[in-house]
């Protein structure tokens, strides 16, 4: 939690925090930002900043969040159902430790019937591409507006400085 004391971000220092988080590299990160006069000793200066570091934090967990998030949807909308078919024929024969080694991920909701036959619902193959396009058309969003800030911060330093 900041204290009444912590300097708030510029635009600028955010849009190199969020650079960083992406790039993971601080010159990199610096020039998108729009500090073009040593970039790499900017770069270094930035990262010292105990309120940069806690931003780069936060967005770089926001981040995994999103890539675990699309991992999951991915699972959902590709993935095989071969294990799922071979635990509904598998009959009063199966052996229920090899629930342990199946791949049962896209799965919704298995139930006994009165008649003993086994259902199986699986999770909507559909919804998890949209979701999946969704997170995907979000961060293209993002990283095409950081990357056209970043491109006019520079331009409008680089005019500045001429």
């Amino acid at each position: 939690m900041a204290g009444p004391a912590a300097k708030r971000l510029s635009k600028k220092e955010l849009l190199f925090c969020g650079l960083y988080a992406s790039l993971r590299n601080g010159r990199e990160a610096a020039l998108g930002a729009g500090y073009l006069l040593s970039p790499e000793l900017r770069g270094a200066k930035l990262l010292l900043r105990p309120e940069i570091r806690r931003k780069i934090e936060q967005l770089t967990e926001k981040n995994r969040f999103k890539a675990e998030a699309a991992a999951g949807f991915r699972r959902l909308a590709f993935g095989c159902a071969a294990d799922a078919v071979s635990l509904l024929f598998a009959g009063e024969d199966f052996d229920p430790g090899r629930l342990r080694g199946m791949d049962l991920f896209n799965i919704a909701e298995i139930k006994q019937l009165k008649s003993g036959q086994v259902e199986i619902k699986f999770f909507d193959r559909h919804k998890a591409l949209e979701k999946l396009f969704e997170l995907g058309a979000a961060e293209a969003g993002e990283e095409t507006r950081a990357f056209f800030e970043a491109l006019d911060k520079g331009a409008r330093s680089r005019a500045n400085d001429e």
